[in-house]
């Protein structure tokens, strides 16, 4: 067995001191270090969880962190969207210390239960062209591509994407 299949990872809800500010941390360390991207990417992940801290629904609205031997290693976000019935799925994010470990689609998994278990009819989700594991793991649940556009943010050119799920067609699509 290799150590990395020893170490005990699991997912559990954020709510813990201290889990807000290492989301934006690791945030802005992970993609400046993967991509180069600078501090402005990481004042985006700052607001969404600012507001998500300051005036979130516990009933309609969750955040989770995975960890690895008892360290943060990732998060995902879910809340509510611009319509009743439409959630947003927020900054998403294995650190590399975490990955190996599904943890990724684990958290999607988490945060999509919730949605359903909730009553959300759809999650949407915004993301860059260039971050192909986490847009394997969304076509792997059946996010379906909306849009694509071309937006100059965080010091690179990028091509951003809209993606949507039809939670009910979802559920139909796994019960085949």
């Amino acid at each position: 067995m290799s150590q990395q299949d020893q170490k005990q990872a699991v997912i559990r809800r954020a709510g813990r001191s201290g889990d807000l500010g290492w989301v934006v941390m690791a945030h802005g360390e992970a993609y400046a270090q993967q991509f180069g991207w600078n501090t402005d990417f990481e004042c985006l992940v700052a607001k969404i969880v600012a507001d998500y801290g300051a005036k979130h629904d516990p009933d309609r609205e969750a955040g989770w962190i995975a960890e690895v031997d008892g360290q943060r290693v990732g998060c995902v976000f879910l809340v509510a969207g611009d319509q009743p019935k439409v959630a947003k799925l927020r900054i998403l994010l294995v650190t590399p210390e975490g990955r190996g470990h599904r943890l990724g689609t684990r958290l999607v998994e988490e945060c999509l239960t919730f949605a359903r278990e909730t009553g959300y009819e759809q999650v949407t989700l915004w993301t860059n062209d260039i971050l192909t594991a986490a847009r394997r793991i969304y076509q792997s649940f059946g996010f379906n591509l909306d849009d694509e556009e071309r937006h100059h943010s965080y010091g690179h050119d990028l091509v951003g994407q809209n993606w949507t799920l039809d939670l009910h067609a979802a559920v139909a699509d796994s019960a085949r």
